[in-house]
């Protein structure tokens, strides 16, 4: 896969003439059928490589090793409780990462399947939490071919028989059937959420086939991407003389992958349900008392298509039906009995058994003529289950019932709708894909990267309007709530009073709209690092939400601005130290919203105490403006006005002496969590200039003069001193302190300036200032490692040596690099941005990459080796987008700069008890929530 190449050659352009014979594209150019003009792009036969995981150096290990020793008792002690810890690096999934995977099926929040690049259904993603990487290879689509009265047939699985398990002598199950593709002349073309796969001749000569995998993810549509559904649509084009029989077969395992499928208790079911619709249900009971799970596997009966289903079928020699009999039927009908429709459910499979179901769809394809034959799969697991205990129902609920049965629902509209989700589709990606001014691979992967928002492990749940008012585990009123935030004030000290009641007005939490209900959501920070909404990455992922499904966006800070004002007083070790601390302590915003009780219980991730990190709550502070700005949405501002207040007031405890700026800890205390920061940090500092200026700007929008007042007063002195302490002339130093690296260039320096131009701020320094410090990490973050190929590595020393202080100041940051050349943009440099960015396509996407396709990781090493894979950051390439298309609420705001609107007030005190009493005072209501984990000492 990877060759000496990958530094060498650029390549710009992937036309589908280059993967696919021109005459099969033309005969193909109808109906969707053929593949798009831009995609990304591989040959079937295209080998998987096993990929090459990232290892600590000698020197890392050894500063790591009692942390690694407390980590290791810890992943012990959930085990004993039934829990995975949610970080595990000791153990190893039994299936190798390799360079397979494609475009995920379904739709948002209701569990995930992925489909490789050549056909395997792998990374199963049913049960929160859970991933199991490895194909179920018995699910499979394939083809059966009979012309000239059967003197002249073919049967295949339409994938390369190249897998592990394959090719058994005298076996019963898969192995007997035919894996008689090559692959040569196959080809996959992936545009996300679509996927085509093209057979050019394989494997009859006289045969053009196209399957198109279709899922209902649809921007601003918050029902139909909710669905747990995908439609597989094949076009067959006849170019021989004779007339063909074609039979399509997709068989299909009960299991939600790994070894589920031998636990037993599992039914399948025929049905016959409305318009054609006509497949197998597959009821699969799991374990550990989770909720139930029911497959659909369906196929779309027309006048030409004619549908027949085996609902059973074994793996081994003792069923009844084995696959051998089924393919032998197959080959010799080209269908199955039309009276297994009437076998009713099966008996239960017996444990060790597993228990298979097939749809056929058979038509006859005229000499030089062509057809259409669609399948879908849906499921249905109606109820989400967290391993303490908290049970809610999915989204797709609202509209299809909590029952396991909308299965056949689900398939039978997917079926009927998915010509108008392409519509959908295409009208989103059309503008984009049609701008000359974009490059060809940023045009793909921008859209192939939102494959995380399916296989993040997403969970989308249905939750009515009070939903927002949620606290602890108490469900309040509007009334209540804005009740509990007015008595959380200090009813003594009239300014503060005045600055929250002043804002607030009464609309806290108002009454919206139905439409504007959109449930609760929550993605993982990776399928390795199992934390619901990590919120320091969710800073770098959120555009996209914001872009595309905007309602989301708004509800994730609705959520953590609740938590802002909360706290959970329980004791928790913090195992980089081995000290103890509180889970959540009031006016910090949580590193993420739980794991095992996701909103209950918060701040899984407990390497370090992040009451204590420096970047959190500015990230939070400046995405509530961001998404404020955009939206023009009052309401929205009005409810989370409390908490932005809280958060920058808990910050002025870092600000220890007193010259506006917050000062690092001498630890890893923001984001890059083992890389040391002491004392002012261009990370940390950057984003706490930027985070002053949003929340003076919408104190000012929101008629709260006092504290645009004080954060001015902040920003100024600030703003200062840390020009005067980490500007050297050309970038920003990594931090005041005196350590080897303190000099080191930081990628990520400018976080802060990015989302200061991504709100429409104005920009915190100079443009002289901002484009130097981008040149000097483009000249040597970027182009001294591999000629740009790898994208930005984190720290680079002055000398032009990479920063080997800690395990991430030597990483690549996939979305960091994103983020950079956002930045960039911002600041006219869109040469060097896409350059920037192209690396991290060159590297994880290309084809003479290293096979990181639709599994972006966090990170790579300068030689390729990986950290986390299928991880939420790469979503930050929707930053560079949302800087070439800011919205119009951006774009139209008054240009008059923020703070020459504000005039501070001499007899305004912004003294160090002001923040003492403003943080206890805002989160105080927690206290009052009866048997609720969180307290206060009100």
């Amino acid at each position: 896969m990877v060759s000496g190449n990958l530094f060498h050659c650029k390549k710009h352009s992937w036309p589908p003439e280059e993967y696919v014979g021109r005459t099969t594209l033309q005969l193909l150019d109808f109906d969707s059928a053929a593949p798009p003009k831009q995609a990304w792009r591989r040959r079937l036969n295209s080998h998987a490589n096993i990929l090459k995981e990232f290892s600590v150096t000698f020197m890392e290990a050894i500063k790591m090793v009692r942390l690694g020793l407390r980590l290791w008792s810890y992943i012990r002690e959930e085990a004993a409780q039934g829990r995975k810890a949610p970080i595990d690096p000791f153990t190893r999934e039994r299936c190798k990462p390799s360079a397979s995977q494609g475009v995920p099926l379904g739709g948002m929040g209701s569990g995930s399947i992925s489909r490789g690049f050549r056909g395997e259904f792998r990374q199963w993603q049913i049960t929160p939490g859970t991933c199991d990487a490895s194909p179920i290879m018995a699910n499979q689509f394939s083809i059966f071919i009979s012309r000239d009265g059967g003197r002249k047939s073919f049967a295949s699985v339409l994938a390369p028989g190249q897998h592990e398990g394959l090719g058994k002598s005298g076996d019963q199950g898969i192995s007997s059937w035919g894996w008689n593709l090559n692959g040569q002349h196959s080809t996959y073309h992936a545009l996300f959420p679509r996927a085509w796969t093209i057979y050019d001749g394989e494997p009859d000569p006289d045969l053009k086939i196209s399957c198109r995998q279709i899922s209902p993810f649809i921007p601003h549509n918050y029902q139909d991407s909710s669905l747990p559904a995908s439609v597989f649509v094949y076009t067959l084009v006849n170019t021989g003389r004779e007339r063909a029989k074609v039979s399509l077969l997709f068989t299909w395992a009960n299991s939600i992958g790994g070894v589920s499928h031998l636990s037993g208790d599992h039914v399948n079911e025929p049905f016959i349900g409305e318009d054609g619709v006509s497949g197998v249900l597959l009821h699969h009971k799991t374990a550990k008392d989770n909720p139930p799970v029911t497959f659909a596997v369906a196929a779309c009966e027309t006048q030409n298509v004619s549908v027949t289903v085996l609902p059973c079928f074994g793996l081994t020699e003792g069923s009844c039906i084995t696959a051998k009999d089924m393919w032998g039927t197959m080959v010799q009908d080209g269908q199955f009995d039309r009276e297994n429709f009437n076998s009713g459910p099966s008996m239960p499979s017996l444990p060790g058994e597993t228990l298979c179901a097939a749809v056929s769809a058979s038509t006859w394809v005229e000499p030089h003529g062509k057809c259409t034959v669609a399948f879908s799969l849906a499921w249905s697991s109606p109820k989400v289950k967290f391993s303490k205990g908290s049970t809610y129902h999915r989204r797709y609920t609202r509209y299809y019932g909590t029952s396991e049965r909308a299965a056949l629902n689900l398939v039978h509209d997917a079926l009927k709708n998915y010509k108008w989700w392409e519509e959908e589709i295409e009208k989103w990606q059309y503008p984009i894909l049609m701008d000359e001014r974009l490059p060809e691979w940023y045009k793909f992967t921008l859209f192939n990267e939102l494959y995380f928002l399916v296989a993040g492990g997403t969970i989308w749940i249905d939750a009515p309007n009070e939903s927002r008012n949620f606290i602890g585990n108490q469900h309040l009123s509007t009334t209540e709530v804005n009740t509990a935030f007015c008595n959380a004030l200090n009813d003594d000290d009239e300014t503060d009073l005045t600055r929250h009641s002043s804002t607030v007005n009464g609309l806290i939490f108002p009454q919206e709209n139905d439409s504007d209900d959109v449930g609760r959501f929550l993605y993982l920070e990776g399928v390795e690092y199992i934390m619901w909404c990590t919120y320091d990455v969710h800073f770098y992922a959120s555009f996209a939400l914001l872009a595309l499904f905007p309602k989301i966006e708004l509800n994730i800070q609705r959520d953590f601005a609740r938590a802002v004002l909360s706290e959970d007083l329980r004791k928790v070790k913090f195992l980089a130290e081995g000290n103890w601390g509180v889970r959540k302590v009031r006016g910090a915003v949580p590193h993420d919203l739980g794991t095992h009780d996701p909103w209950q219980e918060m701040n899984a991730y407990n390497i370090h105490d992040t009451s204590k990190w420096k970047d959190l709550n500015p990230k939070f502070v400046l995405q509530v403006y961001r998404d404020f700005a955009a939206t023009n949405d009052m309401s929205f501002g009005a409810e989370v006005w409390p908490a932005v207040c809280a958060a920058i007031d808990y910050m002025e405890q870092f600000d220890r002496d007193k010259d506006g700026l917050i000062e690092n800890d001498g630890f890893p205390d923001q984001t890059y969590d083992t890389w040391t920061v002491h004392g002012i940090s261009a990370y940390c500092g950057c984003l706490w200039l930027a985070a002053l200026q949003a929340a003076a700007a919408m104190a000012l929008q929101l008629g709260d003069k006092p504290f645009a007042q004080k954060c001015k007063s902040k920003y100024v002195k600030g703003k200062t001193e840390f020009e005067a302490k980490l500007w050297n002339g050309s970038y920003f130093n990594y931090d005041s302190g005196a350590s080897s690296n303190s000099k080191s260039i930081q990628a990520d320096q400018l976080a802060g300036q990015w989302y200061t131009a991504a709100a429409g701020l104005p920009s915190l320094f100079d443009d002289f200032k901002v484009r130097s410090a981008l040149q000097k990490i483009y000249e040597f973050n970027v182009m001294k490692i591999r000629g740009g190929r790898m994208g930005a590595v984190n720290g680079m020393y002055p000398s032009g040596k990479v920063d080997i202080t800690c395990m991430q100041s030597r990483e690549i940051w996939t979305g960091v690099t994103y983020g950079v050349a956002a930045t960039m943009i911002h600041a006219g440099m869109e040469e060097q941005a896409f350059a920037t960015a192209e690396g991290i396509f060159t590297a994880g996407w290309s084809e003479e990459g290293f096979g990181y396709w639709f599994q972006t990781p966090e990170g790579w090493t300068i030689d390729g080796h990986f950290r986390s894979l299928i991880y939420m950051r790469p979503l930050a390439i929707w930053g560079m987008q949302w800087a070439l298309s800011l919205p119009k609420t951006i774009l139209d705001a008054p240009k008059i700069s923020i703070m020459d609107r504000i005039h501070l007030s001499n007899s305004h005190s912004f003294g160090s008890s002001h923040h003492e009493a403003g943080v206890r005072k805002i989160a105080t209501k927690a206290k009052c929530l009866g048997n609720s984990v969180f307290h206060c000492a009100c």
